[in-house]
């Protein structure tokens, strides 16, 4: 089961990417406050990328979720670093035992701090290739296409990105 931030499916919904993600295993959720922020919001600002994900949403590649006001949420929801769609992640992933996808440092810092796992949007992209839902093209292309919409990859990530691609490639 996965638990989606706004970053993985803005950027991969960017990329014309995010209808890979229909082959993951286990469900895909978005929490009701990142469904707001990435999709109502995106709607009313005129991003095409927030029809994407709505239209995955109706086709039911991702259910949207309430989020429980759990004590890990009202704990969460007091660190004015971490949004309210951050916390509705953190805090649903915490619940259901499961990963949070979201590539913020400092999201994945606090997910660390209270035992939640967290995986990035290039680790789904090489998960992807790795199971053979898509070459080796296809993924780095899907990199290069979220860094070209404005996703941020620090040079060292991005090589090593190239060189976790190219063993899974060899193997």
């Amino acid at each position: 089961m996965w638990v989606f931030d706004a970053t993985p499916l803005i950027y991969l919904a960017k990329a014309e990417r995010l209808v890979f993600l229909k082959d993951l295993d286990g469900p895909r959720l978005i929490p009701e406050p990142v469904y707001i922020e990435v999709v109502r919001t995106g709607i009313e600002e005129g991003y095409p990328d927030a029809r994407r994900i709505e239209r995955l949403v109706d086709d039911e590649v991702f259910q949207v979720v309430t989020v429980e006001e759990t004590n890990t949420y009202k704990r969460l929801l007091e660190n004015n670093r971490l949004s309210e769609a951050d916390v509705s992640v953190l805090s649903c992933a915490k619940r259901r035992d499961t990963v949070a996808v979201m590539d913020e440092t400092y999201g994945r810092d606090v997910a660390a701090t209270e035992g939640i796992e967290t995986r990035g949007t290039a680790f789904l992209v090489l998960l992807l290739a790795k199971q053979g839902v898509i070459d080796s093209e296809t993924a780095r292309g899907t990199i290069d296409a979220m860094l070209d919409a404005g996703w941020y990859c620090a040079p060292d990530v991005y090589a090593k990105i190239l060189t976790n691609l190219d063993r899974i490639v060899e193997s």
